[in-house]
């Protein structure tokens, strides 16, 4: 992220979840773990497929935050296989088989410490661009 960046220079992220390269001016950096704490938060309105994950991080943050298919499928099996998410099959919306997603008990301590956590890192980063 150079000053000498074009204004109009395009990012091309390498997966988008409907399978098509997504143009973006400066796609934002995620500080490690973030995509983690966002799925887990994504998941306390109820279980969600991998496509509605993406699509509701999508939608929440004003289209700035689009999780592809190649971050995203590594981070739930990820969360699944530590037991902060539980997963079953199940009809999508559109009559297809989907896999959905539901935060456990460990996942919801899980997601506290995360946002805590979180909460602490942005305050860190505040105070060094105030105070720099």
């Amino acid at each position: 992220m150079g000053l000498d960046t074009p204004a109009d220079h395009l990012y091309y992220l390498p997966s988008s979840i409907d399978g098509n390269a997504a143009a973006m001016k400066n796609p934002p950096d995620l500080l490690p773990g973030t995509l983690d704490l966002l799925v887990l938060r994504t998941l306390t309105r109820g279980p969600l497929h991998g496509y509605g994950i993406a699509q509701r991080v999508k939608e929440s943050s004003d289209d700035v935050l689009q999780v592809g298919e190649s971050s995203l499928y590594p981070a739930l099996q990820r969360l699944l296989l530590d037991g902060h998410v539980k997963a079953e099959w199940g009809a999508s919306e559109n009559n297809r088989r989907a896999r959905y997603y539901t935060l456990t008990a460990a996942g919801h301590r899980h997601l506290a410490a995360e946002r805590k956590e979180f909460e602490r890192m942005v305050g860190a980063i505040r105070l060094v661009l105030a105070n720099a």
